[in-house]
């Protein structure tokens, strides 16, 4: 049997022992034929000596002094600083543009991803530890002792609504009661520093805590066991100021983490369905902070909307009324006002809110209609609710230079801008040639001035959303095609175009990844004196043979609060145009910026494989 096995290449010697004490015993064992038959060929498997096989490998490889074992386990971010020193020197040299192009493929990067999640044992699902051997009915109690100092401890505590009984409420990623790893949400408190919680508050709890010196120590039952979190690595951008000392729902204040629209978070926890925990990127302070999770500020903001309109509803009432507003103070809902906690903001109002309000919103918010121009009122009723934005460091690619969008209200220059800096660079700056329906005029050349294309051409390939932006004037169609904005983009020239604001919807796609500059006027006074300064020709003016007058300004202004309302939290870059000269020289700036450095873009663009 034995010289079978070794013959079929699956010889196992231990195996094969087992298998001849099998087969000389065979007559002295008091089981069925059926079940020899089964071990014998469970033995002779080819499946089992794999297994064993595998098994001696590893067996070898754990007592081998050389056995392998990471040297480091942060392959992914060095990758990541070797890029960076590399993106200056690729257009120099083809050694250092192949090297980049390797560290850049997606599958290079999930290798060193795999890699570095098994250095650091950062494996799922984490198994709960092997509890020692204890009677069923003893309660475990762990001690912990933690030294009191400057830093916060950070967890909180609440009291809990079905015993009464103090438990933790919250564990700060970073934060001190995080890096003992002993203090766990759940946990129950039963003592502080020798003190017994029972029938206490969490205010008289941190009492004793404030009251207490050195060494704080716990007495806790833990928690069910659960399988630990793993920190997130997502990193998102914020579309929303968050100020904790103005916010009336925040749980704890002094655990909150302020931030300012535009800011990248790097999201750490997200357990809790209101409050997530975040540090903001490139911050050196280890130690999380409460921010609103997506779905709590969503129904925010839906408030503070539903709130707004029926601010507007009233002022629209009373004016046709002939009544007038009296002393301010925004019009609340009647009966879904937002109670607030003396300790702590309740959700209890937004969350009565919920799904009913969603459709609330669309009812109310037609209101808006009365207040704004009719050919406006779309716009005004925003659908989407920004919040945050995944993101991640998009590198240049100098085969695929990403197109510069300007945006911006007309009349604030944008036109000039893109002349100028295409005067400066003709070479490396293009533009896409419109495409129109009329007829080519004496002079102009097909692919030069337009496109020229028929109509029925034209409204095809409209109705298939094609173009990029369209309109029509005096009876022949005009229009720029997406297809013309691709081809700039693939023959390795920078595209840059100012097209109308509605049509960043198109156009904020992986495949085209541009980078909005929002071309921003400055406030009336100044706008009014360096255009007036420069004798700029309004663009308000068919014939362009005169200047722009208060109404256009106000017009350029209001115009310019509009597109920040719909699309501010697209914008990759602000330019003020107060100064001309300044506002080029930003510009390049911009530019040279998207091609040496990675820059921040949403997370679904950095997989998107080009066709």
């Amino acid at each position: 049997m034995s010289i079978t096995m070794e013959q079929n290449g699956v010889f196992d010697p231990a195996l094969a022992g087992l298998l001849e004490s099998l087969v000389g015993s065979r007559d002295a064992i008091s089981a069925s034929k059926e079940e020899l038959d089964f071990l014998s060929n469970l033995l002779q498997s080819k499946e089992l000596h794999a297994l064993f096989k595998v098994y001696n490998s590893i067996v070898d490889r754990v007592h081998d002094d050389r056995r392998c074992s990471p040297v480091l386990s942060s392959s992914m971010q060095i990758t990541l600083d070797v890029m960076e020193v590399l993106l200056p020197r690729i257009s120099l040299s083809d050694t250092s543009r192949q090297l980049f192009q390797l560290l850049q493929n997606p599958h290079i990067q999930g290798l060193l991803c795999a890699h570095d999640a098994v250095a650091q044992k950062d494996y799922l699902p984490r198994l709960p530890e092997i509890p020692q051997e204890m009677d069923e009915d003893e309660e475990t109690i762990k001690i912990v002792q933690l030294v009191k100092s400057t830093e916060p401890l950070g967890a909180t505590i609440k009291t809990d609504e079905e015993n009464g009984k103090i438990i933790i409420a919250r564990v700060m990623h970073g934060g001190a009661a995080d890096r003992s790893g002993l203090i766990n949400v759940g946990d129950e408190v039963c003592e502080v520093n020798g003190i017994n919680v029972e029938g206490k508050s969490p205010a008289d709890v941190l009492q004793i805590l404030q009251h207490s010196e050195g060494t704080i120590t716990f007495k806790l039952i833990p928690a069910d066991p659960k399988s630990g979190a793993r920190e997130s690595k997502m990193k998102v951008r914020a579309h929303f100021d968050f100020n904790t000392d103005v916010d009336p729902y925040i749980p704890c204040k002094e655990a909150g983490l302020s931030f300012s629209k535009g800011e990248v978070l790097h999201i750490v926890s997200q357990d809790d369905p209101y409050w997530w925990q975040a540090r903001k990127e490139g911050d050196r302070n280890m130690r999380a902070g409460l921010i609103p999770s997506k779905a709590l500020q969503e129904r925010k903001i839906i408030h503070e909307r539903l709130s707004m309109a029926d601010q507007k509803k009233k002022w629209v009432m009373d004016t046709i009324n002939g009544g007038c507003i009296g002393g301010g103070g925004m019009t609340c809902l009647p009966d879904r006002s937002i109670a607030k906690d003396p300790l702590c903001g309740s959700l209890a109002a937004l969350n009565d809110l919920g799904e009913d309000m969603a459709s609330e919103c669309l009812v109310r918010t037609r209101v808006k209609k009365v207040i704004y121009d009719a050919a406006e009122s779309d716009d005004y009723d925003r659908e989407d609710i920004a919040t945050y934005e995944e993101v991640v460091k998009l590198y240049p690619r100098p085969e695929f230079p990403r197109p510069i969008v300007l945006i911006g209200p007309p009349g604030v220059g944008r036109n000039e801008l893109k002349r100028r800096i295409m005067e400066l660079n003709p070479d490396k700056y293009h533009t896409p040639v419109p495409h129109t329906s009329r007829s080519p005029r004496p002079g102009e050349v097909n692919g030069k001035e337009y496109n020229f294309v028929s109509r029925e051409l034209m409204e095809e390939q409209i109705a298939r959303g094609e173009f990029l932006e369209f309109g029509e004037y005096k009876g022949n169609l005009y229009g720029t095609s997406l297809e013309s904005v691709k081809s700039i983009i693939r023959s390795g020239l920078t595209c840059i175009i100012n097209p109308h604001y509605q049509a960043l919807k198109m156009l904020r796609t992986p495949d085209i990844k541009p980078y909005i500059i929002y071309i921003k006027p400055p406030p009336f006074d100044v706008l009014k004196s360096t255009r007036n300064g420069a004798f700029a020709m309004s663009t308000f003016d068919e014939t362009n043979s005169r200047g722009f007058t208060d109404d256009e300004f106000n017009e350029i202004l209001r115009s310019s609060k509009r597109i920040e309302f719909l699309y501010d939290h697209w914008f990759d870059e602000i330019i003020v145009n107060d100064d001309f000269k300044l506002a080029l020289e930003q510009l390049l700036e911009a530019d040279h910026k998207l091609k040496t450095e990675p820059l921040w873009a949403p997370a679904s663009w950095l997989h998107y494989v080009r066709n």
